[in-house]
């Protein structure tokens, strides 16, 4: 699958103003107030931007962050990292592969397997579960 390129106009259109600038604009949202950072769903969090797969329920834990934090993504070809020397800081970026779209940022902090934190803005994400709603669980 190549790279999906839009102009900023067109991610305009598909995106909140809060999800636009933190996945167009490498913004981060608030500590503890993202949709995700505290939710214990089963599934597969997907990019909001173009819907790849990025982590599962299965590697999220709670790193006291205030943002949703795995130790592994689902396919490490779907991330890629960049050095981030922003806000007197530095940090390795984490960005999807597909679209370009700002996730957060990854640290050496993590619990094992990997000794990895990814920490991810909720706005960056989309939950798919297995689970079906209740107007679809209806004959």
């Amino acid at each position: 699958m190549g790279k999906l390129n839009k102009t900023d106009r067109e991610w305009q259109r598909e995106l909140s103003p809060e999800e636009f600038k933190i996945t167009r604009q490498r913004g981060t949202e608030p500590a503890f107030t993202g949709k995700y950072w505290n939710t214990r769903q089963h599934g597969t969090y997907v990019c909001r931007c173009c819907g790849t797969a990025l982590f599962s329920s299965e590697t999220k834990y709670d790193s006291g962050s205030g943002w949703p934090s795995f130790y592994r993504p689902v396919n490490a070809a779907a991330i890629e990292e960049h050095d981030d020397h922003s806000h007197g800081m530095a940090r390795t970026e984490i960005i999807c592969h597909h679209c370009g779209a700002h996730l957060g940022h990854v640290f050496e902090d993590g619990p094992q397997p990997t000794g990895l934190r990814y920490c991810v803005n909720s706005a960056s994400l989309e939950l798919q579960t297995q689970e079906k709603s209740d107007e679809e669980s209806y004959p």
